[in-house]
């Protein structure tokens, strides 16, 4: 054991209820229409991992599912969030398009003081990761490096370009995650050789994991700092989180893994200084 005393932050979530959840098309190696999501299944998966976030003392806000939307329950492509500053994602795919849309309309509501739509392609929190008054951001499949400067000058943040090179991974949260305000764990094999070695200069005490984890979409986890949640099959990895002061909370998702995503994908977080809702 490491002896280290990891500390747990109250945070809060915006996720979207599973109402319309389905493989209906494939935009990522992961999705296949032939293979069916089982409603009731993925309804469970999603109503436990709310429960956990809210179980642990972390708030869970919700946004209205919009039918024909089959992958807006994966809220954190939604946007990028930061106090009262929300930049609305510009998607990829036509078959996401209209999500932002929604997006859009449920921070405004809110009162967030600025909600612009991105000029270039940029999937939200699936690609852009804060810590340490640093954003992470991943290109190569889906935000445009065209984006980058948009989103530091938007945010008055520095961020770092981190190029993903493996389709299997997608979105930055599927190839890494953000621990604590220090703290990251990843997978080198994500990345474009020059992206790795900014990661080693960057974070030399990173958790690097291996290639069954990243396939197993663990590194698609939520921490609050100390609890970190991710898919129930990543033991291994589980165990080496133990070993460093963490608490790893094993949720299943597998339903959600047929579209490539996990506990992450589902849970846009909003970071501290977000404005609560009228009333």
């Amino acid at each position: 054991m490491t002896g280290i005393a990891r500390e747990a932050f109250a945070r809060r979530f915006l996720m979207c209820p599973p109402s319309y959840f389905a493989v209906e098309y494939s935009i990522n190696p992961w999705m296949d229409p032939h293979r069916p999501v089982d409603r009731a299944l993925a309804e469970g998966q999603w109503e436990a991992l709310r429960a956990t976030l809210t179980g642990l003392g972390h708030r869970v806000d919700l946004v209205e599912p919009v039918p024909g939307l089959p992958d807006m329950v994966f809220a954190a492509n939604g946007a990028t969030v930061i106090g009262d500053r929300a930049l609305i994602a510009s998607f990829r795919h036509t078959q996401r398009a209209p999500e932002a849309a929604a997006y859009e309309k449920w921070f405004r509501d809110r009162g967030f003081a600025q909600v612009p739509g991105a000029a270039h392609m940029n999937e939200g929190q699936g690609d852009h990761l804060a810590l340490a008054g640093l954003i992470l951001a991943g290109t190569g499949f889906r935000t445009q490096p065209a984006s980058l400067q948009e989103t530091e000058t938007y945010f008055g943040r520095p961020v770092v370009a981190l190029e993903l090179v493996d389709p299997r991974l997608y979105h930055l949260d599927t190839a890494l995650a953000v621990l604590d305000d220090e703290q990251i764990m990843y997978w080198p094999g994500g990345f474009s050789a020059h992206s790795r070695h900014r990661l080693a200069t960057l974070f030399p005490s990173a958790v690097q994991v291996q290639e069954r984890d990243a396939q197993l979409l663990a590194l698609n986890a939520v921490s609050d700092g100390r609890h970190v949640l991710l898919p129930v099959a990543a033991t291994e990895l589980a165990e080496r989180l133990t070993g460093l002061g963490f608490e790893p909370v094993g949720v299943d998702m597998s339903e959600y893994a047929k579209a490539g995503g996990g506990p992450k994908c589902c849970a846009l977080e909003l970071l501290p200084g977000t404005p609560a809702p009228p009333g």
